[in-house]
């Protein structure tokens, strides 16, 4: 839906951003996850801000950031920055619901409501307008 591959005609990315302006007045909740289920992500859109939160839903090693000490739920999954902010983790359960996402194929970049994220085997990577951003994968998850 919002993804092109890297080696596409530029025609059909402008018919994309169109079509991404377009419907951004009709619908301002976008959702995709990779190929693996393993990472989801929502975009918010409003006229002035927009939001991605995305959560890697099984994961191994360190978290990105430390768990704060009044984190008393799950830590290290959910993933939140706006198109101007610095990433933030949440704190808070693991929604392991699956249905109803757009596949991000691997090998495509999106970009949307000031976002920028490109899907590959080794993981996601989403950036926004500012260049705050993180990586994830089962193995990595890293805050920039």
């Amino acid at each position: 839906m919002f993804f092109v591959q890297e080696d596409s005609m530029p025609r059909f990315l402008i018919s994309i951003v169109f079509t991404l302006f377009a419907s951004a007045s009709v619908a301002d909740v976008w959702t995709f996850e990779t190929p693996s289920e393993n990472i989801q992500c929502v975009v918010g859109q409003s006229p002035d801000t927009s939001d991605l939160t995305c959560t890697i839903i099984e994961r191994t090693g360190a978290p990105a950031l430390p768990r704060p000490a009044e984190c008393q739920s799950d830590w290290g999954h959910d993933f939140f920055m706006t198109n101007q902010g610095a990433v933030r983790m949440l704190c808070q359960p693991v929604n392991r619901n699956r249905d109803g996402f757009d596949q991000a194929d691997y090998g495509v970049t999106g970009r949307f409501g000031g976002f920028v994220c490109h899907s590959s085997k080794k993981g996601l990577e989403c950036k926004n307008e500012v260049g705050h951003g993180f990586f994830l994968s089962r193995a990595v998850q890293k805050v920039f």
